[in-house]
């Protein structure tokens, strides 16, 4: 039985992936500094919570067969200097997957948008259809207890391929350590401004993507996106490369519908960016052994999303609460659209957080120009905090402003005042719609939909 320890082991891939080790029969420990829910209550269910929040470089000892390392951790991480001195096997997370999947069809799932989406369909198609596969993406899907699954019989491995660097000791991004048999791009818009500090740094990444695929592997990309057709048209590898498009598509009743030979799909998912995705999915399971169209298209029935990407809190007669990731301008726009285009009966109530790096950089906030200009009205909320404990450089409410270019929007650094206002306006015909990769400071969303609606989701 084998011993591993995860240093950071409160992540998000992490503590999935520290679940499915302890599920598949492996001795797991780890240790964290801080560790959130939902990691904290998973692993405590799991009987592998580190007992505080401390690094515990006693834990590492000559017994342990291997060490895995989140990107939380730092180079001088007590912990992996042990683990250094002691010469154990150390690996990142996207090194470790590569591990365990060397005799499995890798599919990989690269793009600056639409990769968790896409990557859910694929297992949701796949696992409806009874084809057993491995898997590791960025957010909760319904009907699976762990965003990760690595088994010994599974013949294929779906990975969303996310772009930012392995470790503190692996400054690759990930998606380039999979070894793809099947890559996928949907999309390229600049993102990981603290990484890739200019959009052609960043292209570079999707460019060493597509050489990072196994010889005569297959390459799906999206043809809609100009970056990603330029980038596969300057390729002159023996990949085999295939596009696709939008799907063909209708909006009937505030519902989408795909449009096939033998007639329309009802669907669950809506927005133009999602019917891309669809796209992107149904090409990669038409690659794999026993699917077919008809069968994909039964599973896309009942798939309602991941976690937080376009995730309906609450609705009634004429107002719907919605939750997303986005916060890239791109995203944002993709985001407002698809709600704007589904309802164009009701006002649009738009709320982004900026929180990550890049949003918060003010060399990047002008990307942000016209990106909520869809909407009815725009609020934008930032903390302060954030960005000393990120260690950026101050930026202002008047530097937002400007950025977004829409003398309509609203810029917020105190959440309470821009929550009061929202909740107390008239919610008739209405829908909202929260965007952010972070949480707007431990929002209750729930009872903020119910407040609105009303109602029970």
């Amino acid at each position: 039985m084998e011993k591993v320890h995860l240093i950071a082991i409160g992540g998000s891939a992490m503590h999935n992936l520290a679940i499915a080790l302890h599920k598949k029969g492996y001795i797991v420990t780890g240790s964290d500094d801080e560790i959130f829910e939902p990691s904290r209550s998973r692993l405590l269910q799991e009987g592998i919570l580190p007992d505080d929040d401390k690094w515990h470089p006693e834990k590492i000892t000559p017994d342990l067969d291997m060490v895995l390392i989140g990107m939380h951790a730092r180079v001088d991480n007590p912990e992996l200097l042990k683990a250094q001195e002691l010469g154990l096997k150390i690996y990142s997370y996207p090194e470790f997957i590569l591990e365990q999947s060397r005799d499995k069809k890798r599919i990989v799932i690269g793009g600056s948008h639409g990769k968790t989406t896409i990557t859910s369909m694929i297992i949701h198609a796949l696992t409806f259809n009874n084809i057993e596969t491995d898997f590791l993406v960025g957010a909760q899907l319904e009907g699976f207890d762990n965003m990760v699954r690595l088994s010994d019989n599974a013949r294929y491995i779906v990975i969303e391929g996310d772009e930012y660097l392995a470790s503190a000791i692996d400054p690759r991004p990930k998606f380039h350590i999979y070894k793809a048999n099947i890559g996928l791009i949907s999309g390229i818009a600049w993102d990981h401004v603290n990484v890739f500090p200019s959009f052609y740094i960043y292209i570079d990444q999707f460019r060493k993507f597509i050489d990072s695929i196994e010889p005569d592997g297959l390459l799906l990309y999206c043809e809609n996106d100009i970056m990603v057709k330029r980038l596969v048209d300057e390729n002159y590898s023996s990949l085999v490369k295939k596009s696709y498009s939008t799907h063909p598509y209708e909006i009937f009743e505030n519902r989408n519908f795909l449009k096939i030979d033998s007639g329309r799909i009802p669907l669950y998912v809506f927005g133009e960016h999602n019917m891309q995705n669809i796209a992107g999915a149904k090409a990669v399971c038409m690659e794999i052994e026993g699917m077919s169209s008809e069968k994909f298209y039964n599973a896309m029935l009942n798939f309602k999303g991941a976690s937080k990407r376009m995730q309906l809190l609450s609705k009634s007669d004429n107002v719907n609460v919605y939750l997303d990731f986005a916060h890239s301008p791109s995203k944002l726009m993709a985001t407002i659209k698809a709600v704007r285009q589904q309802f164009p009966d009701r006002r649009l109530i738009a709320c982004i957080e900026l929180h990550s790096f890049s949003s918060l950089s003010e060399n990047f906030l002008d990307q942000y120009n016209g990106s909520m200009d869809l909407a009815d009205e725009r609020y934008v909320y930032f903390n302060p905090k954030t960005l000393k404990n990120k260690g950026m450089k101050e930026i202002t409410t008047e530097q937002v402003f400007n950025a977004f270019g829409n003398a309509h929007l609203k810029v917020f650094t105190n959440l309470g005042e821009m929550i009061k206002e929202i909740t107390e306006m008239n919610w008739q015909h209405r829908n909202l719609l929260f965007m952010s990769s972070g949480t707007f400071g431990g929002l209750n969303f729930q009872e903020i939909a119910e407040k609105v609606t009303g109602n029970k989701k």
